[in-house]
């Protein structure tokens, strides 16, 4: 019963954290897209222009729905910014977009950890779908033969590949993050204050990816604890 309690028990924490980092985010990005960017330059302009820097011409950047919604789309090449970002003349903005083409960098110089996640988005669509059901069923069959322990090695296995996944995540955005910065700095589009403001946004946005991954660290070593448990039964 104690690992039960034990479970509970991180994944509360880890709750509370994750909201936490989440709220400070939101109101990171509220702060900073309330103070104009000195050059006035879009969100659009600036994801433009980083890309023309780093020679990339065959990626498209268009505005995509939703707050947060940013994202950097390898199978078509383009950097989809939510409509704040796209128009926006904020440093928020600048930051966000300027991280987003950091992937298009990424991508466009083979940047490995990102061909490596790349490589594992199928097999990862897999295993959050079918991980938690096969890890339930395992659970409750345990007691019914060693075979069924096998089921639940699989539903361990599967929902490993979406914890691998989650660690592997975080250098590839700490690395776009630190492109994006870079660039921004040496092009003289943001300097003093607006820098720091900038990497002190995309700072709290990488710490969501932290604490993902550490949530998912922690769900994964439960379920190899539970398996343990009940294998000494």
């Amino acid at each position: 019963m104690g690992i039960y309690v034990g479970y509970y028990l991180i994944a509360g924490v880890m709750f509370l954290i994750g909201m936490l980092v989440s709220n400070r985010l939101k109101a990171k990005i509220e702060e900073y897209s309330q103070q104009p960017l000195s050059n006035g330059m879009s969100g659009k302009q600036i994801a433009e222009k980083m890309l023309r820097d780093n020679g990339i011409y065959d990626v498209q950047v268009i505005s995509t729905p939703g707050f947060l919604s940013d994202h950097y789309n390898p199978e078509d090449k383009t950097v989809n910014l939510s409509p704040d970002v796209y128009e926006g003349r904020s440093i928020s903005s600048a930051a966000i977009a300027a991280h987003e083409c950091g992937h298009a960098v990424q991508h466009a110089t083979q940047y490995s950890m990102l061909q490596m996640r790349s490589k594992m988005v199928p097999a990862v669509k897999i295993g959050t779908n079918l991980s938690q059901w096969i890890i339930m069923a395992g659970i409750g069959m345990m007691g019914f033969g060693h075979g069924n322990q096998t089921i639940f090695l699989i539903g361990i296995a599967l929902f490993s590949i979406t914890t691998i996944f989650s660690v592997i995540t975080l250098p590839v955005e700490y690395d776009a993050s630190n492109r994006a910065l870079a660039w921004m700095e040496s092009s003289y589009l943001t300097s003093g204050e607006e820098h720091d403001k900038a990497k002190d946004a995309l700072t709290w946005a990488a710490r969501t990816y932290v604490v993902a991954a550490i949530s998912s660290i922690a769900t994964l070593l439960y379920y190899i604890m539970i398996f343990m448990n009940r294998s000494r039964d």
